[in-house]
């Protein structure tokens, strides 16, 4: 009779458990874990309690979906950024990738500043355009209110005279 061995995993964890139903949960939405608070709240109110708790401690509560680095898949997105960053001014040790990567930063930090320098202007302008709109409807009412007074004091000046 052939001999078998059988290797049993080890039982998984808690925390194996608990990361993947937090990774369920995001995957769900913030409306899924607002369920299982008031559920936990329902069934066993530490439970709840402690949820709630996790929820403001993880900024789950207050996590806005166009929030990047909030979620399952972003959560670390800060720090992939930063070493995007850092990694992008270590030079590749090719001496001619990394003058044409120099250059092309320096060209877009260039085009960068003119850009802003646009959109500033461009406010300038719209700034003004709209200072100016403002004066002449000021200067239109008081025109108006000028020719107003003018006709009606002529007939105030009559029923006095009278």
């Amino acid at each position: 009779m052939p001999h078998a061995t059988y290797t049993y995993a080890p039982a998984e964890s808690a925390q194996g458990w608990l990361r993947r139903a937090e990774t369920w949960l995001d995957d769900k939405g913030k409306g899924a874990w607002i369920a299982v608070m008031v559920l936990g709240f329902i069934f066993v109110w530490p439970v709840g309690l402690a949820l709630l708790a996790y929820m403001i401690w993880s900024k789950r509560m207050f996590a806005c979906k166009h929030r990047p680095h909030h979620g399952p898949r972003g959560r670390n997105m800060h720090r992939a950024r930063a070493y995007a960053a850092h990694a992008a001014a270590r030079p590749s040790g090719n001496s001619a990738f990394d003058a044409y990567k120099e250059e092309t930063l320096r060209r877009l930090q260039d085009e960068q500043e003119q850009f802003e320098t646009f959109l500033e202007r461009l406010r300038a302008a719209k700034d003004k355009a709209e200072f100016d709109q403002f004066m002449e409807d000021r200067a239109k009412r008081a025109a108006e209110g000028h020719n107003t007074a003018e006709v009606e004091t002529p007939d105030v000046d009559k029923t006095e005279e009278a």
